[in-house]
């Protein structure tokens, strides 16, 4: 091995590692781009289906009869869904507050320090705990 080819060895190792990492760089663009129009034609194609089974007049062809149904049950499903998460939301503003519960369960808070007790005087500062 010549030390002398060294330096050109590695020029044209270098500029063939940019070459590649340009090639890479551009078919990347590229895959971005194809992924971009791709998702153009699932957003428009999502809208003729939705148009499809909103507005469609005529009756249903039998290729694709199923389908609608089963958008048809699954706005049903989702309208229920959402039915019961109002629900819960109702229920949950209603509903006592656990932490309240707990303490009073385990006590009051001492209105020197804090800490959290049953009895008439704070077992932490001392401090009468009031009624």
């Amino acid at each position: 091995m010549n030390f002398n080819d060294l330096p050109k060895k590695a020029k044209d190792s270098a500029s063939a590692a940019i070459d590649r990492a340009r090639e890479a760089a551009e078919n990347l663009r590229v895959n971005i781009a194809i992924a971009g129009e791709q998702k153009n034609i699932d957003k428009n194609c999502v809208a003729i289906g939705l148009w499809y089974v909103s507005d469609y007049e005529g009756e249903i062809p039998e290729g694709v009869k199923e389908l609608v149904d089963a958008v048809k049950a699954s706005k049903a499903k989702i309208a229920e869904l959402e039915a019961s998460k109002t629900a819960r939301a109702e229920a949950a503003a209603n509903a006592p507050d656990d932490d309240e519960e707990e303490e009073k369960a385990a006590g009051k808070p001492c209105p020197i320090c804090g800490e959290i007790s049953d009895t008439k005087f704070c077992p932490h500062c001392g401090a009468p705990m009031g009624e």
